[in-house]
């Protein structure tokens, strides 16, 4: 089966972050069956043999990184046909980046984050909208305020309160198109 891990605030090349080569070392070690590194951004599309081998596989990694780099922030795992899924839901349908829209994003919560209906859908500041809450995610753009554009990680992260991670809508789907 084909998998995606993505972790929290893992910029390769920065601070305490693994290199590429050592990223995909570290799942292959961990038992993946093959790993490619996507992108700079803490995207790796990975093979196990199910879901609990890779969700193992991720945490195995996980604890490699801290130890070995000092890098400790979570890593959230999703299947490939589950993205494919996502991607065929999309909320962004028809709708065109341009200002005030800053971008479309799809921010994976926490496996202990609680989605319930009454959430809001938008931040204080007005600049997050969420369009679509799943189990596992929540589906937002960002609009510019000022010069600065919305945080739907951090808001995500304020309303659960726990880690998230966010990518663009952009870059799933090329991590679909090319791995799933």
């Amino acid at each position: 089966m084909k998998f995606a891990a993505f972790f929290r605030n893992l910029n390769l090349g920065h601070g305490n972050a693994p290199s590429r080569a050592a990223l995909e070392s570290a799942f292959v070690q961990a038992g993946a069956d093959e790993a490619a590194s996507f992108q700079t951004n803490g995207t790796v599309a990975f093979s196990a043999r199910g879901v609990r081998p890779a969700r193992k596989i991720a945490r195995t990694v996980q604890q490699a990184l801290a130890t070995g780099h000092g890098f400790d922030e979570p890593v959230f795992v999703r299947t490939m046909a589950y993205l494919h899924t996502l991607m065929a839901r999309d909320p962004f349908v028809g709708m065109d980046k341009a200002p005030p829209i800053y971008d479309f994003y799809v921010t994976f919560l926490h496996d202990d984050a609680k989605v319930l209906p009454a959430l809001p859908t938008c931040n204080a500041r007005g600049d997050v909208q969420v369009l679509l809450y799943t189990d596992a995610e929540l589906l937002s753009l960002s609009h510019l305020t000022g010069k600065t554009p919305g945080n739907p990680n951090v808001f995500a992260e304020q309303l659960l309160g726990l880690p998230a991670t966010t990518r663009t809508w952009g870059t799933v789907a090329r991590l679909v198109r090319k791995f799933g």
